[in-house]
């Protein structure tokens, strides 16, 4: 749930999309539609990319950029100029309005599948897609954008500079709406959200470009033409996302194989790599780094299949450190077997080192586990847990990590 200033941040970008939207709406309805088809053109190909590109971001899996090829219409829409050798007029007020349109009718299958409205990405698109046209459409209608940039490489150079821009506003809002609905630090999500414009995000820019500036010269048909390519990436990322999440789900049927065989309690490993992610996101850590933490959480205790008798209710901790790195090398030798990242292998190799010698996210792991096999059940045995962690942070236990295992349990253990 959103803190109240998580919520405050939310209301204020709905609210300002909401007022952004209602004038663009009154405006067009007074004025009327210009250029009906091309407007019509330009809505079926947003609401087409909304009803077929839905869904998380392969690159980061938050969701940030769902649409590609509703965005690049939109972003084209709000940067043209001319159709076929003709000036269109539009201008913002028509932008906004039939981007809205088509993200109104992207949601539809959101409430057929008895989910939620998936409102903040049509608020952000209402924003975003609203600066980038009150930058160019004034220019470009009053005739002070072909004085400034009259020909040449300047004017496409001018709207991929002016596309980088709405990128970055884009940026901005996305981590702040994902700050704010799940209390995770502003900095690693902003960070996130910048790493991925150069792969998408250029991708989509340059569509939004490539389709003002084509269907300038060409006229509509140039929308099904350069919307192809970008089509086709769309299909390869959704595949790419289902290939990681068969991969996410072997490693989580593997790492099942130590409380299937008796050696660790039920639902340790997944509770160890779910509270491993959210001190890990605590800490600042980026997106890939967060994978790979999650992915060495769960498969911490596999080292102890090699044991001939288990380790009592399967906790390490108490172990003498020298029994603990035995356990966690044999592990790491397992771990290289199953094709998984060697730097997986590394955590679970060191999360028994000394903490000072470890890499942050063996750290993690070290104390996260120890807190799960100290804790049990009740909350008196949590709080004593954690006691008990912090007193050990002089040898074993990183202040650091202990510290953002604290606040992590005191927000409720948020560990998506």
């Amino acid at each position: 749930m959103p803190t109240a200033s998580g919520s405050a941040v939310i209301v204020a970008v709905h609210a300002t999309a909401g007022a952004l939207a209602c004038w663009a709406l009154g405006w067009t309805l007074w004025d009327g539609l210009a250029e009906p088809g091309i407007a019509l053109a330009f809505g079926v190909l947003m609401a087409v990319g909304e009803l077929v590109g839905r869904g998380p971001d392969p690159a980061t899996g938050a969701g940030r950029e769902g649409a590609p090829l509703g965005v690049a219409g939109a972003l084209a829409y709000a940067l043209l100029g001319e159709a076929g050798g003709r000036p269109t007029t539009h201008g913002v007020p028509q932008t906004v309005a039939v981007v809205l349109a088509a993200g109104l009718v992207g949601i539809v299958p959101h409430i057929a599948r008895g989910r939620g409205p998936a409102l903040d990405p049509l608020a952000r698109r209402v924003l975003t897609v609203g600066f980038a046209a009150t930058c160019f459409q004034p220019l470009y209608n009053t005739g002070t954008l072909g004085t400034w940039v009259a020909s040449g490489p300047v004017y496409p150079l001018f709207l991929i500079g002016l596309l980088a821009l709405t990128a970055l506003c884009d940026a901005v809002l996305a981590a702040a709406l994902a700050s704010a609905r799940t209390g995770w630090p502003y900095g690693p999500l902003l960070r996130d959200a910048l790493r991925a414009l150069p792969g998408i995000g250029s991708a989509i820019c340059a569509t939004g470009v490539v389709i003002s500036l084509a269907t300038a010269v060409a006229g509509l048909w140039a929308l099904p033409v350069f919307c192809l390519p970008l089509l086709l990436t769309q299909f390869a990322f959704r595949r790419f996302a289902a290939v990681r999440a068969t991969y996410r789900q072997t490693i989580a049927s593997l790492a099942r194989s130590t409380e299937i065989a008796g050696y660790t309690p039920h639902g340790h490993a997944r509770r160890v790599a779910a509270l491993s992610r959210a001190v890990g996101r605590e800490l600042g850590l980026n997106a890939p780094d967060l994978d790979v933490l999650e992915h060495a959480a769960l498969m911490h205790d596999i080292g102890q299949l090699s044991l001939l008798d288990p380790v009592p209710d399967g906790a390490t901790a108490p172990l003498p450190p020298a029994e603990q790195r035995r356990i966690a090398l044999l592990g790491g030798a397992v771990v290289r077997q199953t094709g998984v990242p060697a730097e997986v292998a590394v955590i679970v190799e060191r999360q028994a080192d000394p903490y000072r010698d470890q890499p942050v996210t063996a750290r993690i792991v070290r104390t996260v586990n120890a807190y799960d096999d100290l804790s049990g059940e009740s909350a008196g045995g949590a709080l004593r847990a954690l006691e008990r962690l912090r007193l050990a942070t002089a040898q074993d236990h990183d202040p650091g990590v202990v510290e953002a295992l604290a606040r992590v349990l005191a927000g409720g253990g948020r560990a998506v």
